[in-house]
């Protein structure tokens, strides 16, 4: 594979990354139409790999594409609240698990990072779920099998919608309680235990969110 054709499949993943976050964050509000010159210049990607990127979005349910009429943000579905929480409640322990049986020892050391980053946490909502999800990515590598990180991405980014959608209503993530467990356990090779955490933390989030509603 020739140069020129990795820098295209960088630029699609840098697009597809930071189309991904504008969109779960709200940024790009649902229903949102997809201005495909301003997003070039936003996120600095030709408009090849931002087209790529919207094609990877549309599988994954973040946007709509409409011939004709042009690319949207898709809505967001409460009424699906609690069937992707039925979904990831399965896929994050189970990925929970298979990290603790399959973390290398630099994945380890990252997730070493992780607990200091816990530990120096200020604070604050939007601070909290950034860091939230640098977590579970953090645990979806780990589990070393690239088609449950795939499924689990998908229905993480689902999840994060809803979060930000009532961020300001929903309390803060408590990271010491909910994910420093997982994570030592993890680093521990505790399989059972992780999974455990895993699947308290996504009813967790469950009840946070349909008590806002």
């Amino acid at each position: 594979m020739n140069s020129g054709v990795n820098g295209q499949l960088r630029q699609a993943d840098i697009a597809y990354s930071g189309l991904r976050d504008l969109i779960v964050t709200l940024e790009l509000h649902p229903g949102a139409a997809l201005a495909e010159d301003e997003l070039m210049r936003r996120l600095e990607v030709g408009r090849t790999p931002l087209r790529e990127a919207v094609k990877r979005l549309e599988v994954e349910s973040l946007v709509v594409v409409y011939p004709r009429r042009g690319t949207f943000v898709s809505e967001v579905h409460l009424a699906d609240h609690s069937l992707i929480c039925d979904v990831r409640r399965q896929l994050e322990s189970h990925a929970a698990r298979r990290a603790a049986e399959r973390a290398t020892a630099a994945d380890r050391s990252r997730l070493e990072g992780l607990e200091a980053t816990i530990a120096a946490h200020a604070g604050g909502r939007a601070a909290s779920m950034r860091l939230d999800t640098e977590i579970h990515r953090e645990v979806y590598r780990c589990a070393h099998n690239h088609y449950l990180e795939h499924d689990l991405s998908h229905y993480y980014n689902l999840s994060l919608r809803i979060w930000y959608l009532f961020l300001d209503r929903l309390p803060e993530v408590d990271h010491d309680a909910e994910h420093l467990p997982m994570i030592r356990a993890i680093r521990e090779g505790d399989g059972e235990a992780a999974a455990g955490h895993a699947h308290r933390h996504v009813t967790h989030f469950e009840e946070s969110v349909r008590s806002a509603l």
